[in-house]
């Protein structure tokens, strides 16, 4: 049995790979917040699923949701560990609560580390689990290296992650565990849409509301008409299944926009963003 670990699959990215790797003969362990999500995947999914509940910071609802997989396993390796639960938070660095910063991060970088630290014995890092060492899977974004006005958290979160990952890439070699980051650029997901995150109406009264709004609406669009979630599907199954995968994948709906992004100098993309949001001073 090839077995992989997905977190966050109650929808978007996180289902559509779900899905597709059940498809492609993997079985799925994969995590929700909510028994009802796990009820319902458990109906859509079929026999190659096993829903996992857990919060990606609770440490003991991690440990034992990784207690439950080595005993389904039977002593061999998990193929892979797909770290994709995420939120986003917004607000401008000037008023968004420390909390805030905080609880983006224990999400986005301290869950996948909980998670990856609580999996990675069952990927092979424990000497004796059997047959090919598994591989890691962090989702990041192409925020993991880009900075987007009132996305501070949600874009620091993610080059935080990008850091860890390749330090955790290097450290693997010693258990012959790989590495691997999948960069979406838009992808057709609710992450947009989820009030716990991007609602903006605590920032009424700034200054800065206008082009929060702006901005809100720009996301929105992006998300609208982005990739669907089962392109990005298509990446991890390959970050899981080629023989010399690359260590990073960026999928984007426009790439010559994001080359553009990176080959100008920061002072025009700073021109073209402050343009387009009315981030100029009066």
């Amino acid at each position: 049995m090839r077995a992989v670990v997905i977190t966050g699959v109650s929808s978007g990215i996180g289902r559509a790979t779900a899905q597709m790797l059940i498809a492609r003969g993997f079985h799925v362990f994969g995590s929700v917040r909510k028994e009802g999500d796990a009820q319902r995947l458990a109906k859509e999914l079929g026999t190659g699923f096993t829903p996992l509940v857990f919060d990606v910071t609770d440490e003991a609802g991690i440990k034992a949701a990784a207690a439950t997989v080595r005993a389904s396993l039977g002593g061999t390796c998990l193929a892979g560990l797909v770290n994709n639960a995420g939120i986003a938070v917004a607000g401008p660095v000037q008023e968004l609560p420390i909390a805030e910063y905080r609880r983006q991060f224990e999400i986005n970088l301290f869950g996948p580390i909980a998670v990856t630290q609580a999996f990675a014995p069952l990927l092979g890092a424990d000497p004796a689990m059997k047959g090919p060492r598994g591989r890691i899977v962090m989702m990041s974004s192409v925020a993991g290296r880009n900075g987007n006005p009132f996305m501070s958290a949600y874009c620091s979160s993610k080059h935080a992650l990008e850091g860890l990952s390749e330090s955790l890439r290097r450290e693997m070699m010693a258990h012959g565990i790989d590495v691997i980051i999948i960069a979406p650029g838009a992808v057709k997901t609710p992450i947009w849409d989820k009030a716990d995150g991007t609602d903006i109406s605590a920032f009424t009264g700034s200054p800065f509301y206008p082009a929060m709004k702006t901005t809100k609406a720009v996301m929105e669009h992006m998300g609208a008409t982005g990739l669907p979630p089962e392109k990005i599907a298509e990446a991890v199954y390959a970050a899981l299944t080629l023989p010399k995968p690359k260590v990073r994948y960026q999928i984007t709906p426009n790439p010559m926009q994001q080359l553009m992004m990176k080959l100008l100098p920061k002072r025009m993309v700073d021109g073209v963003i402050a343009n387009r949001l009315g981030l100029r001073k009066a």
